[in-house]
């Protein structure tokens, strides 16, 4: 699908890209990351996905979130913001000023310790997809995080990467367009795609697989 095709919303999304994957996809799904060298969980609930998050992040710990539903639906962005837990950038970073603190903004961010998010797709054989207007999150979520934590609802599985641009485009675009047009009275832009095919180094991204759908 060409990318300018991709940069136009759709009036409405396709209901397939909600329904969650059968089990024997997941399972299929989690060997295929395995072999990717991600380290895997499936869990059954947000709940659950919220609790495998916080075990992973030391106390004290510098964190960066990408700006996620998926977070927020589970509970981690409440928690990684909490004042004196952890030493979160996000904060620092919304108090600083744009105009002449340019630069330090972009160096804060840039290389966390410990990068949380998630994707707008998952395929089968185990390629995850990010979407991004402004492309913060792809250099930590590519290599410069220390350590990189994906939660994905299963309604993200996908056969292939042809169906995960179209989720992009037909469901997770709307969507955001939508949310920013209420929230902020602007329009989104899909600006850049990152497509990570597996992870030089064993063990430094964990994906936590969620049976239920969370996220968009």
């Amino acid at each position: 699908m060409p990318f300018n095709e991709l940069s136009r919303p759709s009036p409405r999304a396709d209901v397939s890209f909600r329904e969650p994957a059968t089990e024997e996809q997941l399972a299929a799904l989690a060997q295929s990351l395995q072999e990717r060298n991600f380290e895997v969980l499936l869990v059954d609930d947000a709940a659950a996905a919220k609790r495998e998050v916080l075990r992973r992040l030391p106390d004290g710990a510098e964190v960066h979130t990408a700006k996620s539903k998926t977070l927020d639906d589970i509970g981690v962005s409440a928690v990684v913001s909490e004042p004196g837990r952890y030493d979160f950038l996000r904060a620092k970073l919304f108090a600083m000023d744009r105009e002449t603190q340019g630069r330090e903004m972009r160096k804060l961010v840039a290389a966390p310790d410990y990068e949380l998010g998630s994707v707008q797709a998952v395929t089968e054989a185990g390629q995850l997809v990010v979407a991004s207007a402004t492309g913060s999150q792809m250099g930590p979520y590519a290599s410069s995080s220390g350590h990189l934590i994906l939660v994905i609802g299963s309604q993200k599985v996908v056969p292939d990467l042809d169906a995960a641009l179209r989720r992009i485009s037909e469901h997770v675009q709307p969507y955001e367009d939508e949310r920013l047009l209420e929230q902020m009275g602007v329009h989104t832009a899909l600006c850049k795609i990152l497509i990570i095919e597996r992870d030089y180094t064993p063990g430094r991204t964990t994906v936590i697989l969620v049976r239920e759908p969370v996220g968009v």
